[in-house]
């Protein structure tokens, strides 16, 4: 992943699902992979969709439930990555970069969830 400002999440989420894309193109699926870097490009990329429309959200309980959508959203990716690194071990040091982003990603989603539902 390259360097990007930390503190833009709209712009982290949409470099994120970029590196899936770009990751996912360097595999060489088998019929049983396809369906597995289907999902994995999916998830990845839908978080900052989802992030975009959590930022319009038309009230604070819509914010909360779309960045509530953000975190599944990562803890899927999570999987995906997991299973991609497993059965494509030769890519372990660029599975690295993408399972720590998610990590992180899914602390900040839920850290922004924590403290939506504590304001009032």
């Amino acid at each position: 992943m390259g360097k990007i400002n930390k503190f833009d999440l709209e712009e982290r989420t949409y470099q994120f699902g970029l590196a899936c894309v770009k990751f996912s193109r360097t595999l060489k699926p088998t019929y049983f992979e396809r369906p597995i870097i289907t999902q994995f490009v999916k998830s990845g990329t839908s978080l900052g969709a989802n992030y975009c429309e959590a930022n319009d959200a038309e009230s604070k309980n819509d914010f909360i439930h779309k960045i509530g959508i953000c975190k599944k959203e990562s803890k899927e990716t999570k999987y995906w990555v997991r299973m991609l690194g497993d059965i494509y071990p030769e890519n372990k040091p660029n599975v690295e970069p993408l399972a720590s982003e998610i990590d992180e990603l899914i602390l900040i989603f839920s850290a922004i969830i924590r403290t939506s539902n504590k304001k009032s």
